[in-house]
């Protein structure tokens, strides 16, 4: 009787290995591509996107064909979704390769091929200022124009990147369908090059209505010259980097009329010319106060014929304000500021009741950075005022 249950105990304990459970090998993980596989007609406008279900991406490579650098993209905090940092260019074949790795089990590795549809119709940028390798002044802003009317302004504007050597803050503006403007929240910081691309490749309009190329320029800061000049004493001064460049005695508006009135604020300079036709506008010949001039070294400052100018009146300047609403120095000073003005560097004046308005001219910076930026499309004023992303 000992030795049978001897036997017994020992044969509970033998089978009771074979009740342990084995786990079952954990499921890999399931990666997802949209476009999906095979797509013929896929909308470029919507990118590309990769999600990993059961584990998180390691690797996502993804080519335009015939192009040697991979499509730019990013994953999300929890490495399961991956993203095209841009939407696709129309009519192009891509390439995906996506790697994804469980907790316990064996990797995943996805490859898709898809191609995007043509656009029907395409629009691309039609001008730019500054021009594309131009040095320009310390508040130049960068003036971007269509060559057809933008529609869905939110997509075109998250198509726009700029890129400073020293960062800062800036904001678009829609001027009109045609047309944005990017202005930085303070100047530039001096001697930096800038690069802005416009990522149109994909971007939608309407139905069939696309970008088809990408457009990069560069353009640079140049040093930090500003102007102050004041209508009352008569006088502008000009600095460069800090330091006093010039004292010149001046003659602004006679104030007559608003035509004749100086205008009042920030300042950017747009062009120059040497010499410039003025002609009195709203005038005929024989009129009382027409005038036909041509005037020497004439660097204009607003849409509303300003111009900080040569003339021979010393008589005047730096005591008496008798122009038609420039500005006048003495004809060498003048020659000195026409040949030392960049595109977009700040001329301010003061003293006189006319404000220069802030679409006179390139008269952004009159509008406090706040308006400034809710003339951007990619935010909206909520119910309770406040400004939020316009999804």
């Amino acid at each position: 009787m000992r030795r049978a249950a001897m036997i017994c105990v020992a044969f509970l304990l033998i089978c009771g290995c074979s009740w342990r459970t084995t786990e079952a090998p954990a499921a890999p993980p399931v990666v997802q591509i949209s476009p999906v596989p095979d797509t013929k007609r896929a909308r470029p406008d919507r990118g590309l996107v990769v999600q990993a279900r059961g584990g998180t991406l390691s690797q996502v490579v993804a080519y335009q064909a015939g192009q040697p650098v991979p499509v730019p993209g990013r994953l999300d905090g929890s490495r399961t979704i991956w993203r095209s940092d841009w939407t696709l260019k129309p009519a192009a074949e891509y390439t995906v390769t996506a790697t994804a790795a469980g907790a316990n089990g064996p990797a995943t590795v996805a490859v898709s091929r898809f191609r995007t549809r043509p656009a029907e119709q395409s629009f691309q940028i039609a001008s730019t200022a500054p021009l594309p390798g131009e040095t320009v002044g310390v508040g130049m802003p960068i003036i971007i124009d269509f060559d057809t009317p933008v529609t869905d302004k939110a997509a075109v504007e998250r198509a726009l990147e700029v890129k400073a050597e020293t960062p800062v803050e800036g904001a678009w503006r829609w001027i009109s369908d045609t047309q944005v403007i990017y202005r930085t929240r303070g100047f530039w910081a001096p001697r930096q090059r800038v690069t802005v691309t416009a990522h149109l490749a994909g971007v939608r309009l309407a139905t069939g209505v696309y970008g088809t190329t990408d457009s990069t320029f560069v353009f640079t800061v140049g040093r930090e010259q500003t102007s102050v000049i004041d209508t009352r004493t008569h006088q502008m001064v000009v600095q460069r980097d800090g330091e006093v460049m010039q004292h010149m005695a001046i003659s602004a508006g006679m104030a007559t009329t608003r035509e004749y009135t100086t205008t009042s604020g920030i300042h950017l300079t747009m062009d120059k010319a040497n010499p410039v036709r003025m002609v009195s506008p709203g005038r005929d010949k024989g009129d009382p106060d027409y005038y036909d001039l041509l005037i020497d070294h004439a660097v204009r400052i607003s849409n509303t014929g300003e111009y900080v100018h040569a003339k021979d009146n010393v008589w005047a300047q730096g005591r008496e304000n008798v122009s038609h609403g420039c500005v006048n120095a003495r004809p060498d000073q003048a020659a000195w500021f026409y040949d030392s003005s960049l595109r977009g560097d700040p001329v301010t004046i003061t003293g006189t009741d006319r404000e220069l308005e802030w679409n006179n001219g390139w008269g952004f910076w009159q509008l406090p950075w706040e308006k400034w930026r809710q003339g951007s499309a990619l935010y909206v004023t909520d119910s309770a005022g406040g400004w939020v992303p316009n999804r």
